[in-house]
């Protein structure tokens, strides 16, 4: 998937700057697609050229002026276009899952912190998706969303996110239980 596509995704919720888009990504679709700002304003600058989105100057008051970018009509056409086709199934690449397959008597403490690691990291994320969740919900039930909201996209890639960040959580838990037993097993022999 192209970076362009999670842009004119974000970019349904409405006309957006650069920052807002970048501070947008890092709260709402950090859990399927990762994008360092500068790759964003690159991807905007494409963007904007190839006529997917346009882009309008906000001046600002003792700030630097600001462009706001928005879908043009061909960016709605390329969106449902790219909807359109089937997507390549996702491939793993996960540094933590090499240590763990090289785990050995020798290296299973710095694996374990790792892991332990991985689950701290995955419980912090799961507490900012789970207040993300409160806040798309604002006060209505999860069918009351699905039901009424005018966008449920949103809502149903947290629900990607929040399962991924509780599987992570869950197997880490197993691994390290796992470990402690192995340990456990090899110290008594």
């Amino acid at each position: 998937m192209a970076l362009r596509n999670a842009v004119m995704a974000a970019l349904l919720d409405g006309a957006a700057s650069g920052y807002d888009l970048a501070k947008n990504f890092d709260a709402s679709v950090a859990n399927f697609w990762m994008a360092t700002p500068q790759q964003l304003y690159r991807e905007l600058d494409r963007m904007e050229a190839e006529g997917l989105i346009g882009a309008v100057v906000v001046e600002q008051e003792k700030r630097p002026n600001k462009r706001v970018f928005s879908l043009t009509a061909a960016g709605h056409r390329a969106l449902h276009e790219y909807t359109e086709r089937l997507p390549r199934p996702a491939a793993m690449r996960d540094e933590l899952l090499v240590q763990v397959q090289a785990v050995d008597a020798g290296n299973a403490e710095a694996v374990r912190a790792s892991v332990a690691e991985r689950i701290t990291w995955a419980r912090g994320k799961l507490a900012r998706y789970e207040r993300l969740r409160l806040r798309l919900l604002d006060g209505r039930t999860e069918d009351e969303h699905i039901a009424r909201a005018e966008r449920v996209g949103p809502y149903l890639t947290l629900m990607g996110g929040i399962a991924l960040e509780e599987e992570n959580i869950r197997w880490g838990e197993r691994v390290l239980a796992l470990l402690d037993r192995r340990a456990a097993s090899v110290g008594e022999a």
